[in-house]
């Protein structure tokens, strides 16, 4: 059977995948998009944290297991992405940050590629989703406790702009579970839902295995998990948007399989965790009712020295934030005792969500419980050294990285910074029990491992995302960002994503 052919085959519908579809379809161009992941209707969101097969992607161990968050423990941290149509934007906080230009003036960014060469292509993907910040007339008194806290530290702070229609959100703290009421501007909601009215073909449902070239493009081979089948379909161009660990992963599998036999040797290399820590403050002096309200309201810039970060107080709804509360803030010498759990945390985590024991209320030992509306979680994104590496070993994808020797400053500040504020608040810090327990961190924005470089001896792909090498074959997303960025990503991938699309669309030959 003949491969389905299109001017270009683009692999993920998040902020890269779902660019490509409107601007390639606004180019009058024929796109498919394949996505692992099924479509969400607003209503369709999971909450039952019982059923793990809706809850959690772990296909194809077992194949039954697609939902909406993929959970994985590497060798050097663990990471939590998206799966669905519209990628990470289903479930991020919405927020949308450009950052300063300091950021750019790191030299493993290509020339070229900076803050002011990416403006315009920031103002198009706030023309597309409208962010705002969340109304300052709002009561809203984990904002305020936030606010009064970070002065007392002589912190600036700020509320960042954000992809929600305010008028319908209610303000119950799920944006990072996928919003029941359609507020958020997801993906689907915005650049996807352009892009089909435009002729652009959303595939759910479709898992890429591999890239090989044909004759004037690429062809794209995947697992239909419908029907079990393995196909195929060809494009001019082929886009990897398949996320961070998706794209490297298409990539070396591509490599193992000889079919991109001449990817720079740099695949995998750079690979950054944007400086994710997470911690938590139990025990507050006053209620900060953590469930009313988007999830993140402000952030605080603490560039004053190095490594830089910023810092928020994200919250969730209040059945999540009563469980955090009896859970309390396990410590203590006996935690490094889990060390060697770490590995099996794959199988442990889903198994204590189908017995319902991370869904309800209890107690851990040494750790009593708070007052939940006394509690906030406390969430830093700073600026890693990039020290991770992606590699392919005995058919698995892993990430080796010693993380916390090598930002061993970075944790310093960061932890000094959340003590400072657990302290402004009149109560009680400590990191996330992933830290405290095995000296690992879990981050929700992985980078790198693709990047962005003048040359294939310093990165994957060119200043354009064009694959070093490979002709015709691009990547657009969070792993072509060469460095920490230290905010909130998502404007910048989608920023950088709207300047490759652009490219990609002018490579093709003229229509008609």
């Amino acid at each position: 059977m003949a491969a389905e052919r299109y001017d270009a085959a683009v692999v993920g519908s998040g902020f890269g995948g779902a660019i490509h579809a409107l601007r390639l379809a606004e180019a009058g161009r024929s796109v498919l998009v394949l996505e692992r992941g099924r479509r969400y209707e607003p209503a369709q969101f999971p909450r039952d944290v019982r059923d793990v097969d809706a809850l959690l992607w772990r296909h194809p161990h077992p194949r039954a297991a697609r939902g909406l968050f993929e959970l994985r423990f590497f060798s050097g941290l663990g990471v939590v992405v998206a799966s669905g149509v519209g990628g990470g934007s289903l479930v991020y906080a919405n927020i949308h940050v450009r950052p300063d230009a300091a950021i750019f003036e790191d030299p493993r960014w290509p020339k070229g590629v900076d803050r002011r060469s990416l403006d315009p292509y920031y103002d198009r993907v706030a023309e597309r989703l409208r962010p705002q910040p969340l109304p300052a007339a709002l009561r809203v008194p984990k904002r305020d406790a936030f606010r009064e806290a970070a002065r007392a530290l002589g912190r600036e702070v700020f509320d960042p702009d954000q992809a929600v229609d305010w008028e319908r959100c209610d303000r119950i703290a799920e944006c990072e579970f996928g919003c029941r009421l359609g507020a958020k501007r997801s993906l689907d909601r915005s650049y996807l839902r352009d892009a089909e009215r435009l002729g652009a073909r959303v595939r759910p449902g479709a898992v890429v295995h591999h890239v090989e070239p044909v004759a004037d493009g690429y062809r794209v081979h995947f697992e239909d998990l419908a029907s079990g089948r393995r196909e195929t379909a060809e494009g001019a161009r082929a886009v990897l948007c398949a996320g961070t660990l998706g794209s490297n992963a298409i990539l070396l599998r591509s490599r193992e399989a000889g079919t991109l036999p001449r990817l720079s040797a740099r695949l995998g290399h750079g690979f950054s965790a944007n400086g994710d820590f997470l911690g938590s403050i139990h025990h507050a002096a006053r209620d900060l009712e953590p469930w009313s309200g988007p999830d993140v309201t402000t952030v605080m810039r603490c560039f004053d020295a190095e490594p830089g970060f910023t810092l928020a107080a994200p919250t969730f709804n209040r059945p999540v934030m009563e469980v955090l509360a009896a859970l309390g803030q396990p410590s203590g010498s006996w935690l490094r005792a889990l060390s060697p759990l770490w590995g099996g945390l794959a199988t442990l985590v889903p198994f204590l969500f189908a017995r319902g024991l991370l869904s309800r209320p209890h107690r851990l030992p040494f750790a009593p419980a708070s007052d939940p509306g006394r509690v906030t979680n406390l969430f830093a994104i700073g600026r890693d050294n990039g020290g991770g590496r992606v590699v392919w070993r005995d058919g698995r994808l892993d990430v080796v990285w010693s993380w916390a020797a090598e930002n061993r400053a970075l944790v310093e500040r960061v932890t000094r910074t959340m003590e400072e504020l657990a302290a402004a608040y009149g109560g009680r810090f400590a990191p996330l029990v992933t830290w405290a327990a095995f000296r690992r961190i879990v981050t929700v924005h992985p980078l790198g491992g693709c990047a962005l470089a003048d040359s294939p001896e310093r990165g994957v792909t060119s200043p354009e995302g064009e694959v070093h090498g490979h002709p015709g074959l691009y990547v657009a997303d969070g792993s072509v960002i060469p460095a920490a960025i230290g905010f909130h990503p998502a404007m910048t991938i989608a920023a950088v994503a709207e300047r490759i699309a652009e490219r990609v669309a002018g490579s093709l030959p003229a229509v008609g």
